[in-house]
């Protein structure tokens, strides 16, 4: 059995530069790595769905105009009513009232005007407040 002993020759120049590239490789992982990453949106544009304020969106029946408001703050929906109600559009449009009525509580309490239930007695009377109300929460959508 004879073994032979190998004898390794490190130099010491080429030992400085291989530590070097070496670290500057992880550097550069490391970089790209957090570069790329997502990142954490900020939770204050998390929390705001809305601008706090008072938006309106008219309707328009023949010769006059009534319009909606939506008060919201920067979380919720506050309110929905109707405003300039002539008496001779809620004479003509009885309806008019009990759906903005039946439509605000549901869109307060679902906070959303999605998956709304109207009667089919006012279904089309529903359907025009419900669009004036997605105008006005666009208005004030964050």
């Amino acid at each position: 059995m004879s073994t032979k002993t190998k004898i390794v020759v490190l130099h010491m120049k080429e030992m400085i530069y291989t530590l070097i590239f070496a670290g500057l490789g992880i550097l550069l992982i490391l970089l790209l790595i957090f570069m790329f990453l997502p990142r954490q949106k900020d939770k204050t544009t998390e929390t705001m769905k809305y601008i706090a304020g008072v938006y309106t969106s008219t309707i328009q029946f023949n010769d006059s105009t009534i319009d909606v408001q939506v008060i919201v703050d920067e979380e919720k929906i506050n309110s929905v009513s109707l405003v300039n109600l002539d008496e001779t559009v809620a004479t003509m449009y009885p309806l008019m009232e009990p759906a903005v009525k039946n439509l605000a509580d549901q869109i307060i309490s679902k906070q959303s005007t999605e998956n709304i239930s109207y009667s089919d007695e006012n279904q089309y009377t529903s359907l025009v407040i419900l669009n004036a109300v997605n105008d006005a929460l666009q208005k004030a959508g964050a």
